[in-house]
C-alpha cells in the first residue's frame, strides 16, 4: 500500500479477530484515548489499519510493564494517521531496555528466593531457621529482607 491511499477501515470485529485482543479491551482503550475510531453512518466503529500496529504496541508495552498512563504518554509520540517507522520503534523500545533488564534480575531474585531464605521472618522453612535465626533480619526492617537487596546474614549459609 503506497502511503497516498487512504488507510482502509475495519470493524471492531475485525481488530479484535486480528490482534487477540477482545472487543470490549478495544472499547477501553478508545475511552482511554490510546487509540481512535471513526463512526460510520451506522454508528458502528470503524478502525484505520494502522490501530493493529499501535494496539500491538499497546500489548508489549503492559508486558514490559507500563501503566496504560505511560503507554498513552508513549503513543503521544507516535503518528496517529500511520504505521510507525522502524526508526520509531528503535526510540521508543531503547527507552525499555533498562526496565526490561530491571525486570529480569527481580524475577530472577524471586527465582532465587524459591528456595533460599528471603529474610522475611517466617521461620517457617527449614532453611529459614538456617540462614534467618532468631528472625536477625528482622532487625534490618520490615518485609523480605534478602529479596530486597540485604546481603546474607553473617554466619548464614
Amino acid at each position: 500500500m503506497s502511503s497516498s491511499q487512504p488507510d482502509p477501515l475495519l470493524t471492531i470485529g475485525r481488530i479484535a479477530q486480528r490482534s487477540g485482543i477482545a472487543a470490549s479491551a478495544l472499547r477501553f482503550y478508545e475511552s482511554r484515548g490510546l487509540i481512535t475510531s471513526v463512526r460510520g453512518e451506522s454508528g458502528h466503529r470503524r478502525y484505520p489499519r494502522s490501530v493493529l500496529r499501535r494496539v500491538a504496541f499497546i500489548v508489549f508495552a503492559q508486558k514490559v510493564g507500563l501503566t496504560l498512563d505511560e503507554v498513552a504518554a508513549e503513543l503521544a509520540h507516535l503518528p496517529k494517521d500511520h504505521v510507525p517507522t522502524g526508526r520509531d520503534w528503535q526510540r521508543l523500545s531503547s527507552q525499555w531496555k533498562k526496565r526490561i533488564e530491571a525486570r529480569i534480575a527481580e524475577l530472577q531474585a524471586l527465582n532465587m528466593g524459591l528456595q533460599e531464605c528471603i529474610g522475611c521472618g517466617c521461620l517457617s522453612m527449614k532453611r529459614c531457621l538456617l540462614s534467618n535465626v532468631g528472625d536477625q533480619a528482622g532487625l534490618r526492617g520490615a518485609g523480605p529482607r534478602r529479596w530486597l537487596g540485604d546481603p546474607p546474614l553473617d554466619g548464614a549459609e
